[in-house]
């Protein structure tokens, strides 16, 4: 399965199921920018997910992963099939789970859910560009005492800046431009602007 994934074969997959757009965009930030990343579009559909997380359970498959955590909501889909792919790939049972945000905007374990200490976890997001929810989801799971593995990614947008204190291995690698709208080519050129979250 992961023959197919190189990262250009990635990025043409999120193109295909709507998760890669390409045009002129306003971020939640306020910067302009001409692509923009809606990662649970390509969730909605089974057959490239799998591929994907297939690959990305590749990339961890020889660290001994008993536990894939993704944060909510966007994890949830990702940490279970990146664990039922860890399981097929090394024979051994693979538990999923999330963490949930909870009132002061953290994000905590629930559902009675507990880790073991020494429990290998790899904790996994679609998209990490300042890594604010994979943060909040190893805060979550730090007094449980495992022992965090990795973090795994489809795409990393945070060009290298992000350090989480252990391996970020991605699927592939993307710098995405963003313009102070004053500063913008494309809105110089005229090209629409789209507000992608609306």
């Amino acid at each position: 399965m992961r023959a197919n994934l190189d990262p250009e074969g990635v990025l043409s997959l999120l193109r295909a199921t709507g998760s890669l757009l390409e045009g002129h965009f306003r971020l939640t930030s306020g910067r302009h920018s001409d692509r923009f990343f809606l990662m649970p579009h390509t969730f909605q559909h089974p057959a490239e997910t799998e591929r994907l997380c297939a690959g990305l359970a590749a990339l961890f498959a020889a660290d001994g992963v008993e536990t894939v955590v993704g944060p909510a909501t966007g994890g949830i889909i990702l940490a279970y099939e990146v664990a039922r792919q860890l399981g097929r790939l090394t024979g051994r049972p693979v538990r999923a789970m999330f963490t949930e945000k909870t009132e002061d905007g953290g994000m905590a374990l629930k559902r009675q859910w507990r880790l073991r200490a020494g429990e290998r976890v790899l904790v996994v997001e679609d998209a990490v560009t300042t890594g604010g929810s994979v943060r909040k989801a190893i805060a979550a799971i730090r007094p449980y005492e495992p022992a965090l593995v990795g973090v795994g990614c489809i795409v990393d947008r945070s060009g290298g800046q992000v350090d989480f204190g252990v391996p970020l291995r991605s699927l592939v690698q993307v710098a995405v431009d963003s313009w102070a709208p004053a500063e913008c080519p494309l809105c110089r050129a005229g090209v629409p602007l789209v507000l992608p979250k609306a």
